[in-house]
């Protein structure tokens, strides 16, 4: 079965990524990005693995699920470092930065308020 993914050009979707990069409406980031339907966050500071500061640029854009794609492998963080989400009541979801980047455009086509923060591996 097809599947076709409607585009709004009100929101952002994820329309490539690779080694290196993400693309979102077509336009390259090479930088860790937070995406959601209607902002992009390119200067989210995360090194390599996703701290409690990290996640409260997350929480402060009040999405209902939050993807937190870990790069090229899943790392799951700590309970301390979800500790924001689950106060803020968010859902929540840790995978490799590929599976987070498809996963955001399907809860996208759902209409969900998501947000997809992305280490670029």
């Amino acid at each position: 079965m097809k599947l076709h993914l409607s585009q709004s050009a009100n929101q952002n979707l994820i329309t490539g990524y690779g080694p290196g990069y993400v693309a979102v409406n077509g336009q390259r980031y090479e930088r860790n990005l937070i995406v959601t339907p209607i902002e992009i966050v390119n200067d989210w500071t995360v090194k390599t693995y996703v701290d409690e500061v990290d996640l409260s640029m997350v929480v402060n854009l009040a999405p209902q699920i939050v993807l937190i794609g870990t790069g090229k492998s899943i790392r799951f963080p700590g309970a301390a470092v979800l500790k924001a989400l689950i106060a803020a009541r968010m859902g929540y979801e840790v995978m490799d930065t590929p599976a987070a980047c498809r996963t955001y455009n399907i809860l996208i086509a759902e209409g969900r308020k998501v947000a997809a923060a992305l280490i670029i591996p």
